[in-house]
């Protein structure tokens, strides 16, 4: 009987609550392994390190989550480096799921294109591995480990994965899941990814040794709060939002305007 292969990573680092629930969470789908960064990379998009070499340990097996796994190792690289080097370095076979999460904070609206978390979805979705990227939407100051994912969202996150590896993605289509602080599962809502803004990026750190630091920081705005369909509605509301996105950024509504300024 054949087992699946799920490859698990995040942008938090292997010690993270969040990819520990994670894995625990799908760990009886298939053969589970963990390759995550060494420590946080938030922020790390689609970063790749292409100036220094990149190098993976096994993760200490002394780690309660590391028992269920298959293999576990971290990584000195961004989510994405561990991908590529999981893919041609350590993974037995092709992965059949790529997960990236629990992230510690939201990934909706715009925020997906700064993600290391989706970065790493997008690089399994190119690679034609169904990807599947998920985020905790916890408010400023708050710790995942105070506001856990609940036993039966990781029940349901459980389930859509089953289906995932039996059913398979769209081509070139990832998932952009977003969970809501609940203590209860109350359901997935599909939807679309809100249009919004980050505003006053910066705070001073001081001037040390001379030089004007700052720390990044950020207000976002939703630019359509009254809309009911976006990813940010869903999480209001309480429900897990799924937000599919695409490897392909063409804007193709544009092409036929942008044809026109060529003319």
């Amino acid at each position: 009987m054949y087992t699946p292969l799920i490859l698990i990573t995040n942008d938090d680092g292997y010690q993270a609550a969040g990819i520990q629930a994670l894995a625990r969470a799908v760990a009886s789908l298939g053969e589970v392994y963990v390759v995550a960064p060494d420590g946080a990379r938030s922020g790390a998009a689609a970063a790749i390190t292409c100036t220094t070499p990149v190098s993976y340990s096994p993760i200490d097996k002394t780690l309660p989550f590391r028992k269920e796994m298959a293999g576990g190792f971290s990584c000195t690289g961004t989510p994405v480096d561990c991908v590529k080097l999981a893919l041609e370095q350590i993974v037995p076979r092709k992965p059949d799921l790529l997960l990236s999460g629990i992230n510690h904070g939201d990934n909706a609206s715009v925020s997906v294109h700064y993600s290391g978390t989706m970065g790493a979805v997008y690089e399994g979705c190119m690679k034609e591995i169904p990807s599947i990227g998920l985020s905790l939407y916890l408010q400023r100051g708050q710790r995942y480990e105070d506001h856990p994912v609940s036993d039966d969202t990781l029940d349901a996150i459980a389930a859509l994965c089953r289906r995932v590896l039996q059913q398979g993605l769209p081509q070139d289509v990832c998932l952009n899941i977003n969970l809501p602080v609940a203590h209860k599962f109350r359901g997935w809502q599909v939807c679309r990814q809100a249009r919004g803004r980050w505003s006053a990026e910066w705070i001073s750190a001081g001037n040390p040794r001379g030089m004007e630091s700052f720390w990044l920081t950020g207000q976002f705005t939703d630019l359509e709060p009254e809309a009911s369909d976006t990813d940010f509605a869903a999480l209001r509301a309480g429900y897990c939002s799924i937000v599919p996105v695409t490897v392909d950024t063409t804007a193709y509504q544009a092409m036929e305007a942008v044809d026109a300024l060529t003319r």
